[in-house]
């Protein structure tokens, strides 16, 4: 006999109502997305301009979740970027050179003298007076080994020492190059969305592509230039000690030294030492502030390891200038009056409030590990995003309605039952979108019609069993019930398969396939359980107060 326990009807329509619920918010797009936005500047701190007004906008007691539209749907930025992972190899070689400076020369007597010679970008060339000795110092060198920190490195050492003549030959081996290809891409991607999400845009994708390329995808920017100008700049931040100051840009600086323009003073260069005392790596925080003469300003605090390394240098080096070095450029260049202990500091310089903002953000965020080179960049304008939306709107409410009509022509008062699960299934995964916070894009549309069409298949295959079962003389209870036990082996199976073509299509893809596979998914699940459950139970509930004789289906 048709029987449904009062606590499972209770459980599924309470299903469906929460899933109404999270769906809510979506028919009032544009209304929440204001007040989420008002009640999150508010938290931050960022008081008036209406924002209370804008938070009130909607009541606080109802779901606020929304399901993020993509940037095909609300149009912005692409870029696909290609880390310049080499670039960091002469940094790494660079980084070495005074620990090797200072061991060679404790061993003076023996080796002679040491000169750093000029070299390629990725190596270190070091001359010793005593040629005889030259196997001595590359033993030395090689002391100073690392191992490499990754699985495929693993029991390699970090560094490969030669000779040539009377000069040592240091380069990074290969195992130590492609450890640091994987932490200089991870690294830049992190920063990458770190910069980001410090300007507040909303659900980008940012996503590693092949072995040095990261995607980037945020919808809502203005365009992609005004995307390049937050993740382009490197914003690397280093200290180094004062050589020289010149007036000529065709200064030589000599082995070990560098020529950085000056950001304030036109016309003036300072030759500066290569290896850094202190990097902006070491950087915790940076905010900006006012210097003691009321003017923009940058302070700065470091970790520990920074603070130890700014404190003894300080220490040991009053009275000597000392250069704060931004992109290749001389932000100022103070003398040290005296030890500065604790790590924090002040960078001042022809800032506006706007630039020491901006500044003390890309400082926060950190630096790019490496320059990018952007190998392809798209815009797409709001308008269009907004013709895809009514695209897609269209092509829903066309597929509904042909489906709706369908099902009552077919099967009456069946299909009537069927086409309002359908409208629930609808909902219910909106719901679930909004609950997960998942991105819809144009392909995520796509995957909502297949699932309106694919709904009713469940249906479909219980109707024509119910239809079967009738034409062998069955009472209408009991044809209702053997058409659902009968049919519920076939309608897992074929949704199973397809949920498992969803879950790998989420699992290889990325992006648009990702948004595809996420509303195919669920839609299956919603689609099953409505078809199982939800139009199960009106049936029950139409039948126990009918009790018709016989049924058309």
């Amino acid at each position: 006999m048709l029987q449904i326990d009062l606590w499972k009807r209770i459980f599924i329509w309470s299903v469906c109502a929460l899933g109404l619920l999270l769906a809510m918010p979506n028919a009032f797009y544009q209304r929440v997305e204001a007040r989420n936005d008002a009640v999150a500047a508010i938290e931050l701190g960022h008081g008036g301009n209406g924002l209370e007004e804008q938070a009130a906008m909607w009541p606080s007691f109802l779901p606020s979740s929304l399901v993020n539209l993509g940037l095909d749907l609300r149009g912005g930025a692409h870029l696909l970027a290609e880390v310049q992972v080499a670039d960091v190899y002469e940094t790494r070689v660079k980084t070495m050179w005074p620990e090797i400076r200072d061991m060679l020369r404790e061993e003076r007597a023996t080796i002679g003298t040491i000169r750093l010679q000029p070299s390629e970008n990725d190596q270190l060339r070091v001359k010793i007076s005593k040629p005889e000795e030259i196997q001595r110092a590359a033993s030395l060198v090689r002391g100073l080994a690392r191992p490499v920190t990754s699985l495929t490195g693993a029991g390699q050492s970090d560094i490969v020492v030669s000779t040539e003549g009377d000069v040592v030959v240091v380069e990074l081996s290969e195992a130590e190059k492609l450890a640091t290809d994987e932490r200089t891409v991870q690294q830049a991607l992190e920063i990458i969305r770190r910069r980001i999400d410090e300007v507040g845009t909303r659900e980008p994708t940012i996503q590693r592509q092949g072995a040095d390329r990261i995607l980037i995808q945020v919808p809502g920017i203005g365009s992609a230039a005004e995307l390049k100008d937050i993740i382009g700049t490197t914003a690397q931040l280093t200290f180094h000690p004062v050589v020289s100051r010149s007036t000529t840009a065709d200064t030589n600086p000599g082995a070990g030294n560098d020529l950085f323009p000056s950001l304030d003073e036109e016309g003036v260069y300072y030759v500066v030492e290569s290896a850094p005392v202190v990097t902006g790596e070491e950087l915790v925080d940076a905010q900006p502030a006012f210097d003691q003469n009321g003017s923009p300003a940058v302070s700065f605090r470091f970790n520990p390891t920074g603070a130890r390394k700014f404190g003894n240098y300080t220490a040991e080096n009053i009275g000597s200038p000392f250069a704060i070095v931004l992109d290749g450029e001389v932000v100022s260049a103070p003398v040290i009056q005296a030890h500065i202990s604790g790590g924090s500091g002040i960078i001042t310089g022809r800032f506006s409030v706007e630039e020491s903002t901006n500044l003390a953000v890309l400082l926060r965020a950190g630096a790019l590990p490496a320059g990018l080179e952007f190998l392809e960049e798209r815009t797409i304008g709001p308008e269009l995003g907004q013709d895809s939306i009514e695209a897609g709107r269209i092509a829903c409410i066309v597929a509904f309605a042909a489906v709706l009509v369908f099902m009552f022509l077919s099967y009456g008062t069946f299909g009537v039952f069927a086409n309002i699960a359908l409208i629930l299934n609808v909902g219910l995964i909106f719901g679930l979108l909004s609950l997960i916070g998942a991105t819809l894009t144009l392909p995520g549309i796509a995957g909502i019609v297949l699932t309106i069409g694919m709904a009713v298949d469940a249906n479909v295959l219980v109707f024509e069993r119910i239809r079967e079962e009738l034409k062998s003389a069955k009472g209408p209870a009991r044809a209702i019930e053997l058409g659902y036990e009968k049919a519920l082996s076939a309608i897992l199976d074929a949704n199973i398969t397809t949920f498992i073509t969803a879950v790998i299509l989420f699992a290889v893809g990325s992006g648009p396939v990702r948004g595809f596979a996420i509303t195919l998914g669920l839609g299956i699940l919603t689609s099953v359980f409505t078809a199982i459950y939800v139009t199960r139970l009106m049936i029950v509930m139409w039948f126990e107060r009918r009790r018709p004789k016989t049924i058309e289906v």
